[in-house]
């Protein structure tokens, strides 16, 4: 552990990116907000410091709680910072509204054979003219 880590590099051990360019990208691109505003890809990381970080659909709200700048296993680098508990109440309702959705998308049984795809192309050349 040492007394001051920039921003991409604990992001990387904190293992929320598979590499440091991915966490500077990520920086740089306004993603990724340190107490709640935009930083540069150098700023030192600050214990309690709220960081919030994109990761698939998810927007994870986490408090830093340890500094490193070195990988560790995923258990050890789960002991660098503390999800809020905003964060796991919003990713968990916006989890279920995904999976109701996807649930009422009606998926095909089988793919299109041959007549089918050919009037689904016809069809959508008319709706195209």
């Amino acid at each position: 552990m040492s007394d001051s880590v920039r921003l991409d590099k604990w992001l990387w051990a904190a293992r929320f990116f598979k590499t440091r360019a991915l966490a500077k990208k990520a920086i740089e691109g306004g993603k990724v907000h340190y107490d709640g505003g935009r930083v540069k890809t150098s700023k030192n990381v600050e214990l309690g410091a709220l960081i919030r970080v994109p990761q698939g659909w998810d927007i994870f709200e986490v408090e830093v709680v340890a500094l490193s700048d070195q990988r560790r296993g995923a258990p050890e680098a789960r002991k660098l910072y503390a999800e809020t508990e905003d964060s796991v109440q919003r990713r968990a309702k916006e989890a279920e509204a995904r999976r109701l959705t996807n649930e009422a998308m009606q998926h095909p049984l089988k793919r299109p054979d041959k007549k089918q795809r050919r009037d689904i192309q016809r069809f959508q050349r008319q709706q195209g003219e």
